[in-house]
């Protein structure tokens, strides 16, 4: 019989368990860990610079939460669709696995992430949503020949200019996450890889 390799390090840098964590933090973590069911392998990969996974949750939450003040503003599932599409072009497994996870439950729809994550631009999608993916997409690989013809496209897909400045800060968000995802060889939760796909017990 085959031996199991050994599980590899959550982190190449070592991580912080959230117990050892300021409060606050710890209190944040802990909500999301009772909401899920596990903690999140990014949260003890940050936690070794407590102000800087302060300061990512703070924008993360500012950026995925839609406003709920009755204005135009892109819904959960959209947010979840830049950040899969755009991570999957940074080849960043541990954002597409986690937010694959979430597009699945925000989307009700339990293949949409891998089709995004994998082919985004064969992928079908509703003209609105196709727009968010290009414009997402064009930021990632070639921001700089981005245009105001570019813009005008994804208003005429009925895009306000505050959804268009979601769709930038989220993806120069998540190229920053990206990133930090590789330099620390972040590995995602196995947790992650049912959630949406299997009724939940």
């Amino acid at each position: 019989m085959k031996t199991p390799e050994p599980e590899r390090p959550i982190s190449r840098f070592g991580v912080v368990e959230p117990a050892n964590l300021p409060e606050d933090l710890r209190v944040r973590i802990q909500a999301i860990a009772e909401k899920s069911g596990f903690v999140p392998n990014v949260f003890r990969a940050l936690a070794r610079r407590p102000a800087e996974l302060r300061a990512f949750m703070d924008y993360h939450d500012a950026l995925m939460t839609p406003a709920d003040d009755g204005s135009p503003t892109l819904s959960a599932a959209e947010r979840e669709l830049i950040v899969v599409a755009t991570s999957g072009a940074n080849h960043c497994t541990y954002c597409v696995v986690a937010h694959g996870a979430i597009l699945r439950i925000r989307s009700k729809d339990p293949e949409l992430a891998d089709h995004v994550a994998t082919n985004p631009y064969g992928v079908a999608l509703e003209p609105r949503q196709r727009a968010i993916v290009d414009l997402a997409l064009q930021l990632t690989t070639d921001a700089a020949t981005l245009r105001e013809e570019d813009l005008d496209a994804v208003r005429d897909a009925g895009l306000t200019d505050e959804e268009i400045w979601d769709v930038g800060a989220i993806t120069a968000l998540f190229a920053m996450s990206n990133r930090l995802a590789h330099l620390t060889a972040l590995r995602p939760n196995s947790e992650f890889l049912l959630l949406g796909r299997t009724a939940r017990r």
